[in-house]
């Protein structure tokens, strides 16, 4: 990993929740509308891999959507600040990320879509998000501060390239690092092989169908990566967690010392400023990424030798024993 220090604020920056919760939350949204037109216009893939954003050197992107024989592709732009939408015969339009309503955005990105050729309906009821409000009502979620935007996608990438990097020493089915708009999160997930047991019935995620999270549970995972906060843990965090999880994994040893079991999440919880202050944020957070999986792996008896590997060097083949 290359040294990184806490000396460059701009590498990993503070993100204190109650500062930007309502950019936050209307940001939440308008990920949700993007993401909801990839659903649409993509081929089911394994675990909802399909839906996901990605992070791109300037934001947020969904890839080339297919159309038809065209493409288009939706990108969030944290640096210049505009959502810009192009599509493959060269055509583009943008709108600009401005504090604006949910139902406003809504309305100028379904027009600018129109504008290329590009005809989507989507489902306007946003998923994992209580008391949802449909994107063309929306009139209240309407904050957008570009400072504490563009510090998301800072940390996302950070936190993208760290993910990747842990990624390296797994052999087995294991998912990219993609970013999901409906819990709003950065995640990288290993795979033992075996069929997990049927999720259980009524999960209780707010508008989110049951057969999309008994096909998303349909394996035994260890899942990570990066949550903004909400929902009683009203700061930004790493996590980790196992599914279903085995006994013993919720007192495992793991690491570093400020990592904790969350009864209420039911998942190992690493505070984001932990990583962000310490002298070496990268290690901080492969330390808890490491010790979290190994944590799982151990408790749940996976097949260890025949999953992993070192981690991947630049220009190196794995060696192959």
């Amino acid at each position: 990993m290359p040294p990184t220090t806490n000396d460059d604020t701009t590498l990993w920056p503070a993100l204190p929740y109650e500062a930007w919760k309502d950019t936050y939350a209307t940001l939440h949204l308008w990920t949700q509308i993007v993401g909801k037109i990839r659903l649409k216009q993509t081929p089911w893939l394994n675990h909802s891999w399909h839906v996901v954003l990605c992070l791109s050197p300037r934001g947020l992107t969904t890839s080339p959507i297919p159309y038809g024989d065209r493409a288009f592709q939706l990108d969030f732009d944290f640096l210049d600040h505009v959502l810009r939408a192009s599509t493959s015969d060269g055509a583009r339009r943008e709108v600009r990320l401005v504090p604006q309503s949910v139902a406003k955005f809504y309305a100028e990105l379904m027009q600018s879509l129109s504008e290329l050729g590009v005809e989507v309906r989507i489902n306007e009821l946003p998923n994992e998000i209580p008391d949802a409000i449909p994107f063309s009502e929306d009139h209240i979620h309407a904050s957008y501060d570009r400072d504490f935007a563009q510090r998301l996608w800072r940390i996302l990438l950070q936190s993208e390239r760290v993910l990747s990097e842990f990624r390296t020493s797994f052999i087995g089915k294991c998912s990219p690092v993609h970013f999901f708009w409906g819990s709003f999160d950065l995640a990288v997930t290993r795979f033992s092989g075996r069929r997990a047991p049927s999720f259980p019935a009524g999960g209780g995620v707010p508008n989110l169908p049951e057969d999309v999270v008994r096909e998303a549970y349909s394996h035994e995972v260890s899942s990570a990566g990066f949550w903004p906060g909400g929902q009683g843990i009203d700061y930004p965090a790493f996590y980790s967690y196992a599914s279903p999880a085995p006994p013993g994994f919720s007192t495992a040893a793991t690491r570093p010392s400020q990592a904790f079991w969350s009864r209420e999440l039911n998942e190992y919880i690493l505070p984001y400023d932990a990583v962000r202050t310490a002298d070496s944020p990268d290690e901080v957070l492969m330390e808890f990424l490491m010790s979290t999986y190994e944590a799982a792996a151990s408790t749940g008896n996976w097949d260890r030798a025949a999953l992993e590997c070192p981690l991947g060097v630049p220009g190196r083949p794995r060696p192959v024993l």
